[in-house]
């Protein structure tokens, strides 16, 4: 092989580029040069031309092994697109037939194809390995590499099984490629592929035009995105969510709001999968809403934001999927909702899985979670992940450092810990040190007799708010590192030793706060808007109403529905029932005199009133509510409406009192013979009417432990319907 080729020229030749981007021409040609090869290069950085330049100079056939059969088919286009021949990049997958199988073996066979295209389970079916031991084999590519770690955000166990079938259709040097990788995924890739001595590439992972933000998921999130979209009119845009459920009601609800949309997720048929990509990279429509099987190989360059609907279950897949944004340079905002709520869904969904893949999932949604909730500069955490140093104190451009928070000192903390870790002998995980520094003798601290360490216990009197943040910066800060080989295990570094000897000043910044009272959440994001004065006269009215029809004033509107009113000015009965709570009947029965008080208000006061917060929601748990009136009007017991929904009990209690409080009548007293004692119904009815609040702790603290909170829930329920409907 002529090592002295001219890079430059073939590649102009071939792909019409003048010259090499980042590492490209070194990666070549050390693979020209028969060395195994690592390549780290984030989505958009050139990766495939690593691969396909060698192939079309080298002698012989080069095997690209991927996973994704549509990309495939595009780059077998694109390659045989830029020869002049027929047949110089071909495909063997799943969807070829037994005469386009024989095609593309007759033109390995006469030396036509320098680049064939393999998915894994192909690979590995007996006759074309037979096949290809017959043919001259440039190189190995493996594309996708992080699907050979069950680290990776994508693993696929057919990749384990490459090495094995590269020894029996013969050996020939490999580059694995991939756009996401930690320490701990490279190590897997470098031993699964037999390549401990390839020759690694990292580029670097920072991409300075996009923008991170997380923001807290609260009820109103579907209007938060819809504003967000009208305030970045005619832009491309992606949101993922993780269910396919989920995928269509948003989807639905930005389209009841006039924003081209559409939903993509892998129980669409593949026609209509393929019109909507079509669509979006034609810009028929602007925002798709996907499950994270869209994205895949979508060359858009100018999608412009990407929203993380859910928290997604690891930061590679985070990244690979915002990495969709801004490729062209340009503006990229992305955008994570995140709740708490939403992690311990997450972790549920583990449950069924083997032990040790539940013990990876957790790992990796602890490192999800530590992202969202951290104040540090957010491009620090993510290259940090990804084991590449970023220096700058400020990024300035993500939320944190947009709006930094006030830095503590963190020397005391950072050596009760550090001190914490040695005497465990560097052999437990955050959760465990944590629990050791506050002294909380847990089953498994009490097991490894580390109870009796003088240094249990050494940070009870601290704050503990400081533990997450202290360990996290840490870890950034170089003190700690976590263990390749057991990931999750907190290691001391030799700067973490020194420290030890030596301690120094180590300023920190507290977490953000995620509390999941979310009531109260979206209860503040209104009143900031809300109109003080509208507001008291509405309950003014609201007390006059209850007076003369003899009810408490909560049965006739709830005060979230109140506080909305005094926000977005309801004018005619339709806006009514656009608010929290209200539903046809209510705004019937109550509302003609509450619509007539803000209209005057509005007038006398000359008020324009705020179009934008009007998002038309979809009746989208008509569907659900519909289900739940019909089996109550069958006496269906509730806890089986609720398995039969698929709901907790506590979820299906939630829309009942959707249900009573929006004004629908509905009768559970069969249900409530069942299970309560008729004194207690008796009780908590009582304390309603006399109360001038439904608050639930409010009635949990008046009637004493006595009854249980389901049991209130029901009562309410029932004396909401019976008085206010």
């Amino acid at each position: 092989m002529n090592h002295d080729v001219n890079l430059t020229e073939k590649l102009k030749q071939y792909f019409g580029f003048d010259k090499f981007k980042g590492n490209q021409e070194a990666i070549i040609r050390n693979l020209l040069s028969g060395k195994n090869t690592f390549v780290l290069m984030p989505t958009g950085g050139g990766k495939s031309l690593c691969y396909q330049l060698p192939s079309l100079i080298m002698d012989g056939t080069a095997i690209v092994i991927s996973p994704l059969i549509a990309l495939m088919k595009n780059q077998v286009d694109v390659i045989n697109g830029m020869t002049e021949t027929d047949g110089v990049a071909h495909y063997l997958n799943s969807s070829l037939n037994k005469s386009a199988i024989d095609k593309v073996k007759s033109d390995i066979l006469a030396g036509r194809t320098k680049l064939l295209y393999v998915a894994p389970e192909s690979l590995t079916k007996e006759d074309n390995v037979d096949f290809l031991r017959s043919v001259k084999i440039s190189f190995y590519a493996v594309d996708e590499a992080h699907c050979i770690s069950e680290w990776g955000h994508d693993f696929r166990p057919e990749y384990r099984r490459i090495r094995p079938i590269i020894n029996e259709i013969g050996n020939a040097p490999v580059i694995a490629l991939t756009a996401t990788a930690t320490d701990k995924v490279r190590t897997d890739i470098k031993k699964s592929l037999g390549i401990i001595d390839a020759t690694e590439y990292k580029s670097s992972f920072n991409r300075p035009n996009l923008y991170y933000e997380v923001r807290h998921k609260t009820k109103d999130i579907d209007k938060q995105i819809v504003k967000f979209i009208r305030q970045n009119p005619g832009k491309s845009g992606i949101i993922y969510c993780l269910s396919r459920k989920k995928v269509e009601e948003l989807a639905a609800v930005l389209r009841a709001n006039e924003i081209k949309a559409a939903a993509y997720h892998a129980g669409l048929d593949s026609g209509t999968r393929s019109t909507t990509q079509d669509d979006f990279l034609m810009e028929r429509i602007d925002v798709i809403v996907a499950t994270i099987a869209f994205g895949m190989g979508i060359d858009k360059p100018d999608v412009r934001f990407v929203i993380h609907y859910d928290i997604p279950k690891s930061l590679e897949g985070y990244y690979q999927e915002t990495g969709r944004a801004g490729r062209d340079g340009g503006e990229g905002k992305c955008i994570a909702f995140y709740s708490y709520k939403d992690l311990k869904k997450l972790e549920k969904f583990m449950e069924g899985k083997p032990v040790a893949e539940q013990d990876i999932g957790r790992q990796l949604l602890q490192e999800t979670a530590a992202y969202a909730e951290s104040s540090v500069c957010r491009r620090k955490m993510l290259l940090h992940y990804f084991g590449e140093e970023y220096d700058q104190e400020n990024c300035g451009n993500c939320d944190n450092c947009l709006h930094p928070k006030t830095k503590i000192e963190g020397k005391d903390a950072l050596l009760v810990v550090l001190n914490a870790i040695a005497a465990i002998k560097e052999d437990f995980r955050t959760d465990y040190v944590i629990d050791f520094v506050k002294g909380r003798d847990t089953n498994d601290i009490v097991a490894h007799k580390h109870d009796r360490l003088e240094e249990f216990g050494s940070g009870e009197d601290m704050d503990e708010k400081l533990w997450n943040p202290v360990i996290r910066q840490a870890l950034i800060a170089g003190y700690l590192k976590k263990d390749v080989e057991n990931y999750g295990i907190l290691k001391l570094t030799p700067a973490g030793k020194k420290f030890i000897k030596n301690p120094q000043s180590f300023m920190i910044v507290l977490d953000n706060e995620f509390n999941d009272d979310d009531e109260d959440e979206s209860r503040e994001g209104i009143s900031v808007a809300l109109d003080p004065m509208l507001h008291a006269m509405l309950k003014d009215l609201r007390k006059k109403i209850s007076n003369r029809v003899k009810l408490p004033p909560y049965v006739i509107f709830q005060d979230i529905s109140l506080e909305q009113m005094a926000t977005v000015y309801p004018v005619s009965l339709e806006d009514l029932q656009n608010i929290q709570g209200v539903g046809a009947g209510k705004a019937r029965r109550y509302g003609k005199e509450f619509i007539a008080l803000i209209k005057k208000y509005c007038e006398e006061n000359e008020i324009e009133r705020p179009e934008d917060l009007r998002v038309r929601t979809v009746a989208k748990k008509s569907v659900l509510k519909v289900k739940i009136i019909q089996s109550i009007d069958r006496q269906v017991a509730l806890d089986d409406i609720a398995e039969a929904q698929g709901l907790e009990f506590d979820e299906l209690l939630d829309e009942v009192e959707a249900i009573v409080y929006s004004g629908t009548k509905i009768n559970i007293d069969y249900f409530i013979e069942e299970v309560i004692d008729d004194d207690h119904v008796d009780d908590i009815y009582e304390y309603f009417k006399e109360s001038d609040t439904d608050d639930l702790d409010a009635a949990m603290d008046e009637l004493g432990g006595d009854y249980s909170e389901e049991e209130i829930r029901l009562v309410r329920i029932k004396f909401m319907s019976d008085m206010g409907n």
